[in-house]
């Protein structure tokens, strides 16, 4: 009976089990609210559980990720990875925005004090860089751990294939416990949604209604409104029959998976289909599931903001710059599992001198609206792979043509 319940529970559609999470807090919240306060320790457990996986997930995936680069040649991977960058830079400033012209705010049960200006969180991040790399994964130093994945991935980029082949294998592992934890949420989601909707009411939900259209808003400004006109710029042709394509065939799929690697063989199908150059798609489109990750970076970035605008911080245009290539740059560390956005949060909160503590119950608003968010998000991401590589590989066709 027990097996029964554990094979149902991992073999389950997570997306309905959340909701069906959140469905249940708020009726315990509303009928029994004193219980409800209670669940809330696992929802406590949940978000702790997070919080003490999500540096060394960081930290591994970016480091394996460095690494295991392969020196690629006869391919248009230079350019493809110039409009992943570029892409994923312009969510970002999108997502920043959104945000500032629909302001959100949050429940937060901690509060934290503010920095004092750019100088200030410039210095802060300065010496963040530099930290101990124990300290960094000790203290939640999401930016220190950044630095250092990017730094240890590039010392070992020349090393032996042994010793490559053991980071790979590290961040497989450490995906595995990220799946065994996501696979949680609606625990976690129930007593979060219940302890929240007992003790603040259920006006919090008109918080991440809000929140929820700044994100959706930005995803589809990018999907319909960036992408095509930098497909545009790339092909000088119509975009918009290759971005419903793409959309369609990829982004549905990866709207129900969440996952923009086990959306990878829809995505070299899609660019068969489309006649693209296999030596180049069968790089780019396992890359673009680790660094084309413009839907994370909206993710990031919108929430952040969230905290921000809670917590009061004054943020001028350049700290807005500074934080759309930070949530760029972290967005390319995002986790291919469903929520792996959601623990990065914490490296763009700590710009502003967020704590840990705060940051994390940001993330628990995100598993919250996860339901609808991680899944666009997905589709967004996945989608943008086959676009961006179908538009270099159509582009550099016609110039050798033209030059034929």
């Amino acid at each position: 009976m027990q097996n029964t319940f554990l094979a149902r529970l991992t073999r389950g559609n997570l997306v309905m089990q959340i909701l069906i999470g959140i469905l249940a807090g708020a009726v315990l919240a509303t009928f029994a609210p004193s219980a409800a306060i209670k669940v809330g320790l696992l929802g406590g457990l949940f978000v702790g559980a997070l919080k003490a996986v999500a540096p060394i997930l960081v930290f591994i995936l970016v480091a394996a990720s460095i690494a295991n680069q392969k020196k690629n040649q006869h391919t248009y991977m230079r350019p493809i990875v110039v409009l992943y960058l570029v892409g994923t830079f312009l969510a970002a400033l999108t997502a920043v925005g959104l945000s500032f012209l629909f302001p959100t705010t949050l429940t937060l049960v901690e509060s934290a004090t503010p920095p004092q200006g750019i100088t200030e969180v410039l210095h802060t991040l300065l010496f963040k860089v530099v930290d101990n790399p124990v300290n960094a994964l000790m203290t939640g130093n999401y930016i220190g751990i950044l630095a250092w994945g990017i730094g240890l991935g590039l010392a070992l980029h020349h090393a032996s294939a042994t010793t490559k082949a053991m980071f790979e294998d590290l961040s497989h592992g450490v995906s595995t416990i990220v799946r065994f934890i996501i696979r949680l949420a609606p625990f976690g989601i129930f007593g979060l949604v219940a302890s929240t909707f007992a003790t603040t009411g259920f006006e919090a939900l008109f918080g991440y209604a809000n929140l929820l259209f700044v994100l959706l808003s930005a995803m589809l400004i990018i999907a319909l409104v960036v992408n095509p006109i930098i497909v545009y710029y790339k092909t000088r042709q119509n975009p918009y029959p290759l971005v419903l394509q793409c959309l369609r065939e990829s982004g549905v799929t990866a709207f129900f998976t969440r996952s923009s690697a086990a959306n990878i063989p829809v995505n070299m199908a899609l660019c068969e289909k489309l006649k693209l150059d296999e030596d180049t798609y069968s790089v780019s489109i396992p890359l673009g599931a680790t660094v084309n990750m413009g839907g994370a970076a909206i993710t990031i970035t919108v929430l952040t903001l969230a905290a921000v605008h809670t917590l009061g911080i004054q943020v001028d245009f350049l700290t807005a710059v500074l934080l759309s290539v930070v949530a760029a740059v972290s967005a390319c560390g995002a986790s291919g599992v469903a929520g792996g956005s959601l623990l990065l949060i914490p490296l763009a909160c700590s710009l502003f001198g967020i704590p840990n503590e705060v940051a994390m119950q940001v993330v628990g608003v995100g598993f919250i609206i996860g339901v609808l968010q991680d899944s666009a998000e997905t589709a967004l991401n996945s989608s943008t792979d086959v676009v961006f590589t179908a538009a270099v590989c159509r582009s550099e066709h016609a110039k050798q043509l033209d030059n034929a």
